[in-house]
């Protein structure tokens, strides 16, 4: 067997090669917690701390009320809120009463929120204050039915409360002028109204759904991958027992990475409740000012990031300047985006821990591959398959053969923590997963990739065209058709281009209609009206055509390729 499986001989001491995962629903993390450590801090915010033993009341409270309010098990409900503690309450009350936890990009304009709502069906939505009016944009289009409301001053102490009251609800857009619409809901009537005692007695197990994480998938069609409660119980415990060194009660774990991604909510919440830490929440990781404040305070000895977000604690100026103690942190797990070799020693160098580059994916929610905690971190590689993961390169010519050490192909994962399916999409499921001759279902990633001797993979390029600025995920179908809807534009080609900070941005070449000029301001302020922030195009390059095939099909790898030659790095 290990022959067959280089990566276990280079795994760290105390990592096993398979987990007993235990038949036991995801909330079981938290339960368990609550149980094992009571009176320690689940979740910090601002100074304000909620204890697992409080945190498990809430959440049960939150369920009862769910099932009052109607929810079913099985159910879609919606989160849509940033890194708070009520995203916690949220979620595990959701999953207590049996309902399926779909969490959405709070950058989402009014038509991104209602493709995700009507697509997943979700009725009720939690809903942070200072979105609310854009979730009531969408909501006609859509089959909600009731929004359950939260104020970000509801998670603070009281002092910083009333500040926040007097300086910044109204500004910030945190304020609600005229009072929630009918049918609509405060999450804190709620918890007045509902204590834990009303805890719906639902039978959830672990074949049950708990999770749709919409995802661009293997084509550029938005499609919800469906967990089950025994992958993300999974996925939690293998990230669990990667880290050898980890503490059972004894860690705090910097929650700056968003939690409606599922990188964050694995690798970030779920791993930090199974091992009973401590959650500092960072509502905005943009916010480098709060993010090093907290960091300097709480003392957090394990931060999930992205290359983006270390690169720009490396070069922030106070951090530079030796104003901020980072030296707490333990251990990184980077994630979503390629991690450079500067980044990774000069953040090693600051905090004297260790940052290890890890793959993953949502429909295996979240992580496959990871280097090791303690032994060699290959660079460029995105490690060795986690426990109980098998990983195999295929031919990119029939997808069925298996290639040999360092040769390039698809890579393919087996695993428990791989999806059920695609929500509502058969044909796109039964393209991810397949069969094979040893008669296990593979998920077919659509990334390029080579595996050396050892067992370390490595990320050659994507068979699928996502780009991925700073971790974030855009298909440039969805660019290209809001660009094309300008009246001015004739043609759009867009694609990702390398980037020296986000690791990859947006660039969009367009023809314009004959007689007509625009300028790169014009159609980015056409953008931004229509799309989240992070999917807009940062680079406009006017053209006279676009490089095609014989059947008019725009080449975007030409355009990246005529970029590069254009702009050598």
């Amino acid at each position: 067997m290990s022959e067959q499986r280089p990566w276990f001989a280079h795994y760290d001491e105390g990592v096993p090669q398979h987990i007993d995962y235990p038949q036991k629903p995801l909330h079981h993390f938290l339960e368990e917690s609550a149980r094992a450590y009571p009176d320690r801090a689940c979740t910090i915010f601002k100074g304000a701390v909620i204890t697992y033993k409080e945190m498990n009341e809430i959440t049960d409270a939150i369920a009862g009320a769910l099932v009052d309010m109607g929810v079913k098990k099985g159910d879609r409900v919606g989160i849509f809120m940033p890194n708070t503690p009520q995203f916690v309450m949220a979620y595990f009350g959701i999953l207590k009463a049996g309902g399926v936890v779909v969490a959405t990009n709070p950058l989402y304009t009014p038509d991104e929120i209602a493709h995700q709502v009507s697509d997943a069906g979700i009725e009720t939505m939690f809903v942070m204050s200072n979105f609310y009016a854009a979730v009531k944009k969408a909501q006609p289009k859509t089959g909600l039915k009731r929004l359950i409301v939260t104020n970000i001053k509801e998670a603070l102490p009281p002092v910083t409360r009333l500040l926040f009251t007097l300086l910044l609800e109204k500004k910030g857009g945190h304020r609600i002028e005229g009072g929630l619409a009918k049918g609509d809901i405060w999450m804190t009537d709620l918890l007045k109204k509902y204590t834990a005692a009303d805890r719906p007695q639902i039978e959830v197990g672990p074949e049950d759904y708990c999770l749709y994480q919409y995802s661009g998938g293997t084509t550029g069609v938005s499609k919800g991958a469906i967990a089950l409660h025994r992958n993300i119980v999974a996925n939690t415990l293998q990230i669990r027992h990667w880290m050898p060194n980890a503490e059972d009660g004894k860690e705090i774990v910097l929650m700056a990475i968003p939690l409606f991604h599922v990188y964050g909510m694995v690798a970030g919440m779920n791993f930090g409740m199974a091992i009973g830490a401590s959650l500092v929440m960072v509502p905005n990781p943009r916010d480098l000012k709060d993010l090093l404040s907290n960091a300097d305070k709480y003392r957090p000895t394990i931060f999930p990031g992205v290359p983006t977000l270390y690169n720009a604690i490396n070069n922030h100026p106070d951090v530079i300047a030796g104003k901020y103690d980072l030296s707490s942190i333990k251990a990184c797990i980077s994630g979503s985006a390629p991690l450079m070799r500067e980044t990774k020693e000069k953040f090693e160098a600051l905090t004297g821990g260790k940052v290890f580059e890890g793959y993953g994916l949502s429909e295996a929610p979240t992580a496959t591959h990871c280097n090791p905690l303690l032994g060699e971190n290959r660079t460029g590689s995105i490690g060795l398959p986690l426990p109980d993961v098998d990983a195999k390169i295929i031919s990119l010519e029939d997808g069925v053969t298996e290639l040999g050490v360092g040769e390039i192909g698809e890579l393919i994962i087996h695993g428990p923590q791989v999806m059920k399916g695609y929500h509502n999409m058969p044909t796109e499921t039964a393209n991810a997963l397949r069969m094979r001759d040893d008669g296990k279902v593979w998920l077919y990633t659509g990334d390029i990739a080579r595996m050396d001797e050892d067992g370390y993979f490595y990320i050659v390029d994507r068979k699928k065209e996502l780009i991925k600025p700073g971790g974030y995920q855009v298909w440039p179908r969805e660019v290209e058709e809001v660009i094309i809807a300008h009246p001015k534009v004739l043609e759009v080609g867009v694609a990702g281009i390398p980037d020296p900070y986000r690791g990859e941005t947006v660039k969009a070449w367009i023809v314009l209609k004959p007689g007509e000029e625009a300028t790169a301001e014009e159609i980015k302020a056409w953008c931004k009206e229509r799309l989240a922030p992070f999917k807009v195009p940062t680079h406009y390059e006017f053209r006279d055509e676009l490089p095609k095939t014989t059947v008019g099909k725009i080449l975007r790898r030409e355009l990246v390729r005529q970029h590069k030659e254009a702009n050598p790095q």
